[in-house]
């Protein structure tokens, strides 16, 4: 049979739930947290007309993604108790073939009438691209702001911010491809990307917003408590053997297996470092401790008292000016006026 004309779909029967399941499924429906430091949230958050558009975006978003996992979840389903037998793809199943990542073109290209593939997986090429496109630019404008134009070249022009720009993305494009060779599955790095914003720009994102205290060197440190939980908790994917043997961590065929919800006791362990560097920095340079040379950060001038508020003098300054502005904008205007009637 083919297209899966008259498919027996077998009843798919998970069993029962084991804890060390829900031991894996803790950490990874933390990783929604972690998509709240992508750079693609906040530039369509910050491109809102008004605050309150951007909230109700952002919670219509939380509902619809829910929606939207419903289709994936259909399709493996219908994936996993499928007789592959009975189709073009044959037996084995794509899974015991190792074949598991490409599950949807698969199943668009075996289960589904022509036009449907067709269709599903121009969808497909064309959501991807269309990432792709997004993640160069994401990529090449953090290099070219944050980095090029603020630490390495502030002087630096418009015009070569823009070289720059097109240089970043010809070596991302680049450098891309070459990742991808390196595993058989582009889903180890979109996981492993999903970890390290979970690990280091949640925690600094978080603390951020809500601790005062929070400052670049607590950041640097964070991102080495994170990277060193990392490496010493291990990472099956990457080949990464434990060194630190958390509660509940097993021998599994040769392998040691982590129960333990590792990635949330390094995401914690991570923004206790940042606020407790970040206190220690602060209390250094604003005591005297170490010279105010050595401050790169500018701690201690970002601590400093005030006379009034940044954002209420900043606004009465700017009311003022755009009065003293109108008031000579009518005495202008109304000049010529007086000088063609006399």
């Amino acid at each position: 049979m083919t297209r899966g004309a008259g498919l027996e779909i077998k009843p798919l029967i998970l069993g029962p739930l084991d804890v060390h399941q829900l031991s894996h499924c803790h950490p990874d429906i933390l990783y929604a947290l972690g998509g709240l430091g992508f750079q693609a949230f906040h530039q369509r958050t910050l491109s809102a007309s008004s605050t309150a558009s951007a909230k109700i975006s952002c919670f219509i978003a939380g509902f619809l993604i829910l929606i939207f996992a419903i289709p994936p979840i259909l399709i493996g389903a219908a994936a996993a108790s499928t007789d592959w037998n009975q189709t073009t793809y044959g037996s084995p199943s794509p899974y015991e073939r190792g074949e598991a990542s490409l599950t949807l073109p698969i199943t668009l290209q075996h289960l589904t009438p022509s036009f449907i593939s067709i269709i599903g997986i121009g969808c497909v090429a064309a959501a991807m691209m269309s990432s792709a496109d997004s993640a160069l630019l994401s990529a090449s404008s953090v290099f070219t702001n944050n980095i090029y134009k603020n630490i390495l070249r502030p002087q630096a022009s418009d015009q070569e911010s823009q070289w720059v720009i097109r240089v970043s993305v010809v070596v991302v494009g680049v450098v891309g491809p070459i990742f991808t060779t390196l595993t058989n599955s582009f889903l180890v790095f979109w996981f492993l990307v999903n970890q390290m914003c979970y690990l280091i720009i949640f925690p600094e994102l978080f603390c951020v917003l809500y601790f005062n205290i929070s400052n670049g060197y607590g950041a640097i440190m964070g991102v080495l408590v994170a990277f060193t939980f990392k490496l010493l908790s291990g990472d099956p994917s990457l080949g990464l053997e434990p060194v630190l043997h958390f509660p509940g961590c097993t021998l599994e065929d040769g392998v040691y297996v982590q129960y333990a919800p590792v990635k949330t006791i390094s995401m914690l362990s991570t923004i206790a470092a940042i606020l407790l560097f970040s206190y220690l920095a602060s209390v250094l340079f604003n005591k005297g401790v170490l010279p105010e040379k050595w401050d790169v950060f500018k701690v201690k001038a970002q601590h400093s008292p005030v006379p009034l508020s940044p954002v209420g003098g900043v606004i009465e300054e700017n009311d003022d000016e755009n009065e003293e502005m109108n008031r000579r904008s009518e005495s202008e205007a109304s000049q010529p006026m007086e000088n063609g009637a006399c």
